[in-house]
């Protein structure tokens, strides 16, 4: 097939990394970015579902990053809306290398910004509480008890002086930095249930992303530091990840910043097509020539030609459509393995949490809480009123997203939604969060290969790296696109990467894949190929 020459770019998927590679195009080169979503809305699994005039985040995206380029991208597509105090005093910012001052957003009238929120998590273990991340707290201590946390510290104590090396699985990794105790009471069975296998079969450079320098040590240093007085501030820089006290959030959630982001590309000639699947790829060589593109309904089928392609569907489905020579490169793309999630939203009138006792409606203040209980399937609760109280249509209900883990064809992935929801407000009475009696209503939500998962066919990942790298003009970025369990700012930096290669004519894509790495933990692994267990 002969193609005309043509300056568009296809980006397939309109998540945080195709809208980011969408709006830095136009604003780096003269080429015209072309988004296609099967999906009916933007944000991928960052979006916003909308149910009843009631708001549903999957999976909790909290709008902080260690990158300033992120930071101030965000900010410029929506501002900060206003002080913690409600002020309208500017507000200053503190992180990376610096700090910047905000006008809050309703200083000018705006009501359509971001807002800073406190974070709040716990893990309900044993029908207790425990802060998330765990803390050696007087409640830790206490709902521990001596004799648990004495074995805790022992164990911690032998795996510092023999650590398993070298750490090629998870457990490997868990071991290593909180000792077998601790790695067998929060971290073995609930990895379990979200993954579907032991950890000991996942690999440890899962940890390394997601968990990043967290560990038992460095939760005694953050918790000694907190004790200090500071000003009010972002400036978390040399805080890991996972214990970031506050962060960002869009008022109506995280879709409405990719919202935003896909109307300014649209307002600037780019095109953003919903409904469309990307469902071949032509090629000459090493060179991508158009993608066939079908609309929602199956109906139209049509030839789409492109100067440069930007993937952010699943890698095995992107080597599958680019036809690999070899039987192996075939096979390794279709056994990659995902695990997939569902959410029963919820709407009650009451809740009965422990603990909860100061509130009149029982809700407690988390933004979300780990379920690490082993009598139910349920991994985690979210309290969308807490995120943002713009979420909920009546502020007098409380609207919670129960998450579960699961692949798509099993038994929970099959039922039918009203027999989901019952066993979802089933297992919430189960362990006292609420009587099933006060629901009001419910929806439930399924996301089909949302989490790359590390196990199986992973291990040959680089097989398929190396094969894509050799085309002129592929650039895989994104969660699924590279099969790393990437956090949104993560995707937007590899997106960034890709338009880097793009706008300066190189094919070194390098820095795409730098994106997200722990160095000096690969090094540790002589030179092995290449952000606790929260699955967000």
């Amino acid at each position: 097939m002969t193609t005309a020459v043509t300056d568009d770019v296809v980006i397939i998927g309109a998540g945080p990394a195709g809208l980011t590679a969408a709006l830095e195009l136009q604003r780096r080169t003269g080429l015209r970015p072309l988004v296609f979503e099967a999906d009916s809305q933007v944000g991928g699994i960052a979006k916003t579902v909308e149910y009843r005039g009631n708001r549903m985040d999957l999976g909790g995206h909290r709008f902080f990053s260690k990158s300033d380029w992120v930071m101030n991208w965000w900010q410029e597509i929506l501002p900060v809306e206003a002080t913690p105090a409600g002020e309208d005093a500017p507000l200053e910012l503190g992180y990376q290398r610096g700090r910047r001052s905000f006008e809050p957003a309703r200083a000018h009238g705006r009501t359509d910004g971001m807002l800073v929120r406190q974070r709040l998590s716990r893990i309900l273990y044993g029908r207790k509480f425990y802060d998330y991340p765990l803390t050696l707290s007087p409640t830790t201590l206490l709902n521990l008890g001596v004799g648990r946390t004495c074995a805790i510290g022992a164990s911690y104590a032998l795996a510092r002086l023999r650590p398993r090396t070298p750490e090629v699985t998870l457990e490997d990794f868990l071991v290593n930095r909180f000792g077998t105790r601790l790695y067998r009471t929060f971290f073995s069975s609930y990895t379990e249930k979200v993954w579907g296998v032991s950890c000991d079969r996942i690999s440890a450079e899962w940890g390394a992303q997601r968990i990043k320098g967290l560990s038992v040590s460095r939760a005694l240093s953050h918790a000694l530091r907190s004790l200090l007085p500071r000003r009010w501030t972002l400036a978390q820089r040399g805080v890991e990840t996972s214990l970031i006290e506050r962060f960002l959030y869009p008022r109506l959630g995280p879709g409405q910043m990719w919202e935003a982001v896909a109307a300014r590309v649209v307002a600037g000639g780019g095109a953003v097509h919903l409904g469309h699947r990307v469902v071949g790829i032509h090629r000459s060589g090493t060179r991508v020539t158009g993608v066939d593109v079908q609309d929602g309904g199956g109906r139209t089928l049509r030839h789409v030609p492109c100067r440069e392609l930007v993937s952010t569907m699943p890698i095995g489905d992107l080597v599958a459509q680019l036809e690999p020579g070899t039987a192996a490169l075939a096979a390794i793309a279709r056994a990659l393995p995902h695990r997939d999630f569902m959410t029963a939203g919820l709407l009650l009138k009451r809740l009965t949490t422990p603990g909860a006792s100061g509130s009149p409606s029982g809700m407690p203040a988390d933004n979300w809480i780990y379920v690490q209980e082993e009598d139910v399937r349920l991994g985690r609760i979210q309290i969308f009123n807490n995120w943002s109280p713009y979420m909920v249509r009546d502020p007098a209900t409380i609207w919670l997203g129960l998450e579960y883990f699961c692949q798509a064809g099993d038994g929970r992935w099959n039922m039918g939604d009203a027999a989901f929801l019952s066993f979802a407000a089933a297992e919430l009475e189960r362990i006292g969060f609420a009587d099933r009696r006060d629901v009001l209503d419910g929806t439930v939500v399924r996301v089909p290969k949302a989490y790359p998962a590390y196990f199986g066919e992973y291990r040959h990942i680089g097989q398929l790296r190396g094969w894509l790298d050799g085309f002129e003009n592929v650039f895989p970025v994104g969660r699924n696109g590279m099969h790393r369990y990437n956090n949104q700012d993560h995707s937007m930096l590899a997106a960034r990467a890709a338009i880097d290669c793009i706008a300066a004519g190189s094919r070194d894509k390098a820095a795409i894949w730098a994106v997200n790495t722990e160095e000096d933990y690969h090094e540790e692994r002589s030179g092995d190929a290449a952000a606790v267990t929260d699955p967000a």
